[in-house]
């Protein structure tokens, strides 16, 4: 059977219209899903994509492993573009909780969300998306004392969204040494012109104060990547109009909590206390860097040979 030819069901007033066909029902909504396993693509999820990839592109799409450091306003875009985009062996990793701040940028972030921890919820919404792929969610801090746990040699992509800076050049400098291709994204606050987003080779990057300064801390180390990768940047950097009256001061309102689910060490971690100034973000600028890594994953993977 073709994908074309697979029924799907939309429910329409408690009624089930497939496409020629029609049943009344109080209950059920028509999936038509199991006809195809869901790994395959031919299954119909993936119908668009294998129209204009074709079928030998998407099975090297399917078999690649991906693994993403940090999913807030960048990396949980990623994900989702990932995902949607046929990639069925995803780590995501990230040590944080929603907090109500995040609303406003990142994917997995709702009111409803907010003090669960973000791994496990990006993954609930991935696996709507594709219930059979792999999705291993990790709450950790990335950090040289565990890099070596992540086994970073066993993955085809590895994207860079964190944004402390120290975890941030030990992630480049360690994944610059494996086997996988690494992207970046530099700082992605500050901006709201998205016409300003480009990509560029690390050492290219221009008028980014973050990129900027990884390159004096790496020139002061004499320590360098292993070999070139590229980055997700804009040049644009506002001034905050606003003042920060919650986060990094004692009115933080980050979740606090003695219990709460995932690993028990970071119950009540936050970064804002830790940075020395919170800047201002928003939806589009961090969604579009987060699609255009997702972008430079698929567009790598299609000129594959």
């Amino acid at each position: 059977m073709r994908v074309s030819s697979v029924f799907i069901a939309a429910k329409v007033q408690k009624k089930v219209f497939l496409f020629g066909f029609y049943h009344s029902t109080k209950n059920t909504i028509f999936a038509g899903l199991n006809i195809y396993p869901i790994m395959s693509v031919q299954n119909p999820i993936f119908n668009r994509l294998n129209l204009l990839l074709g079928e030998e592109t998407m099975e090297r799409v399917m078999s690649k492993r991906v693994i993403i450091f940090g999913v807030g306003g960048v990396g949980s875009w990623c994900a989702e573009s990932l995902v949607r985009s046929g990639i069925s062996h995803l780590t995501i990793v990230d040590s944080d909780c929603v907090c109500i701040t995040n609303v406003n940028r990142q994917l997995q972030a709702t009111t409803k969300t907010v003090g669960r921890v973000k791994v496990d919820v990006l993954k609930e919404r991935l696996l709507e998306i594709n219930p059979k792929a792999e999705i291993n969610a990790v709450q950790e801090i990335y950090s040289a004392e565990n890099a070596e746990s992540f086994q970073l040699e066993t993955y085809d992509y590895i994207i860079d969204a964190i944004d402390s800076l120290k975890d941030k050049i030990h992630l480049i400098l360690h994944a610059s040494e494996c086997p996988g291709k690494l992207f970046s994204a530099m700082g992605a606050a500050l901006k709201m012109d998205p016409t300003k987003i480009q990509v560029a080779e690390f050492w290219k990057v221009y008028g980014c104060p973050l990129a900027s300064l990884i390159r004096r801390r790496l020139r002061k180390a004499k320590t360098y990547p292993k070999k070139k990768f590229l980055c997700v940047f804009s040049p644009e950097v506002l001034p905050n109009k606003g003042t920060a009256t919650t986060c990094g001061t004692s009115a933080c309102v980050c979740p606090k909590a003695t219990i709460a689910a995932g690993n028990p060490n970071l119950v009540n971690h936050e970064w804002c206390s830790s940075k020395a100034q919170i800047n201002g973000t928003s939806a589009h600028i961090t969604a579009i860097f987060g699609f255009m890594l997702a972008g430079l994953v698929m567009n790598d993977i299609n000129s594959l040979e």
